[in-house]
């Protein structure tokens, strides 16, 4: 019989383990055209069946049953524009440009945002000897001016907000453009003030990148947070670290397994597969809803797999930056849907 082995769990690299700045993740996008990341809302899991198509796998050929999530992906709305230029350090914002007709919902989120025909900016009035005063601009920026000044700037991002099905706060975030920056100036000239749908991103069978603050369990100990080894019933403490450090030096290291905050971080999980993209929510929702959520409106993808955070949790998707490698379960296509009643 082999010898019981229960090493300590956790990786390192996730020091250090601190709650979340903000519960709306946020992505950077690399490489490919058009926009590279969307937000949606996580609702629950069901059970799919199809045909497994992956020859390594044991179940090649054959019909399986498989996990998946259910995300709600209601349309992004554009409300802005955004520029980048450099800085002495990475890059830096511009200047941004605002729609002229936006959600009131937005004001929830940002409490002094204005739209450009509320602002009521300051107008600069430019004087000649010749001619007296020449004509009068706003102190805020427009496309024309990101036009003329394309030379300096380095790249564009949409600012968008979500608009969830279940709440009225949306979610502020942005959505990153690939290719060129003239491309990216004309993408976003053609969004501003109108909504970005999930299929103007992501295609089916599309693999992609998940990150999301994950489910929130508070203060915890050493045995629950990293899996150490609890003592006998006769051990003076049962759920502690045998030894935290040498006399010397006499230090704590990092390494030690310590109680402290589980939960509630930001987790990247890589390589997830979308299964279906639809609009007929009769064939996911359960008669009584998807527990913590309710029930799905409008568009909806599935999602292979798990994925990290709680339901109603945003979380944002972004093009997959490393390449799949087909493991386990492969689907062709979705046969039936077996939802948890």
């Amino acid at each position: 019989m082999s010898e019981y082995n229960a090493p300590r769990r956790g990786a390192l690299s996730y020091y250090p383990r601190v709650r979340a700045s903000k519960q709306t993740p946020s992505i950077r996008g690399y490489g490919a055209q058009g926009p590279l990341n969307f937000l949606c809302y996580k609702a629950g899991m069901v059970q799919v069946v199809g045909k497994n198509v992956h020859k390594a796998s044991p179940t090649f050929n054959q019909e399986v049953v498989a996990p998946a999530t259910v995300v709600e992906c209601p349309p992004l709305k554009v409300f802005g524009v955004r520029a980048y230029e450099k800085a002495e350090i990475g890059f830096s914002a511009l200047s941004d440009v605002i729609a002229e007709n936006t959600d009131k919902e937005l004001k929830r989120k940002i409490n002094n945002f204005k739209a450009p025909q509320h602002r009521g900016g300051k107008e600069k009035t430019e004087k000649s000897p010749l001619q007296g005063e020449r004509k009068k601009e706003t102190d805020f920026y427009t496309i024309t001016d990101f036009e003329k000044e394309l030379p300096e700037i380095e790249y564009f991002t949409l600012l968008v907000h979500t608009q969830p099905s279940f709440k009225k706060t949306p979610e502020v975030s942005e959505i990153f453009l690939g290719g060129t920056k003239e491309a990216q100036l004309a993408f976003a000239k053609e969004k501003l003030g109108k909504v970005l749908s999930i299929e103007e991103v992501f295609k089916e069978g599309e693999y992609l990148d998940v990150r999301a603050v994950t489910k929130g369990k508070g203060f915890q100990g050493p045995v629950k947070r990293f899996g150490v080894r609890t003592f006998r019933p006769k051990h003076k403490k049962q759920r502690v670290v045998g030894s935290i450090g040498p006399w010397h030096p006499a230090t704590v290291m990092f390494t030690v397994a310590r109680a402290g905050q589980m939960g509630y971080q930001n987790r990247t999980e890589v390589n997830k597969k979308i299964i279906k993209f639809s609009k007929n929510v009769a064939e996911v929702n359960p008669k009584a809803g998807f527990q913590n959520f309710g029930m799905v409106a409008g568009e909806y993808a599935l999602i292979f797999g798990s994925l990290p955070g709680p339901a109603k949790r945003c979380i944002a998707m972004r093009k997959s930056l490393r390449p799949a490698q087909h493991k386990g379960v492969q689907l062709q296509s979705v046969e039936k849907i077996i939802i948890n009643q």
